[in-house]
């Protein structure tokens, strides 16, 4: 989707072409931020790597749902882990999904809201 003309708004308008290569990809992308902790998580992790338990904390969100939730997120390759000792460490891969949340940030939580 690089190829963004404006229409007879100024509004950026996709190529139809890119769109439809991409639609299964984004979809996928979509579904799997599309559950709020999963948002959540993602959102967390942007800032930095963090262990289960610091997540757990951060947003508290259960063990036994984080843990499914981070699955989730894993076997889509948005997360990847790595383990220090007992702790196993989360961290954000997927760039697309970093610059999706932000664009949703932009959007929902940004001031100066138009609805």
């Amino acid at each position: 989707m690089t190829d963004m003309n404006p229409d007879k708004s100024g509004q950026r308008v996709a190529d139809l072409t890119d769109l439809q290569d991409k639609a299964s990809e984004v979809s996928e992308l979509l579904k799997t931020l599309a559950h709020p902790m999963r948002l959540m998580i993602v959102c967390t992790l942007i800032k930095a790597e963090y262990s289960v338990s610091e997540l757990e904390e951060k947003l508290d969100i259960h063990q036994p749902n984080l843990s499914q939730q981070l699955t989730v997120l894993r076997e889509a390759e948005v997360v990847e882990t790595r383990r220090e000792g007992k702790q196993i460490y989360y961290k954000l891969t997927a760039r697309k999904a970093e610059r999706l949340v932000g664009a949703l940030y932009d959007i929902f939580c940004a001031d100066g809201d138009i609805e």
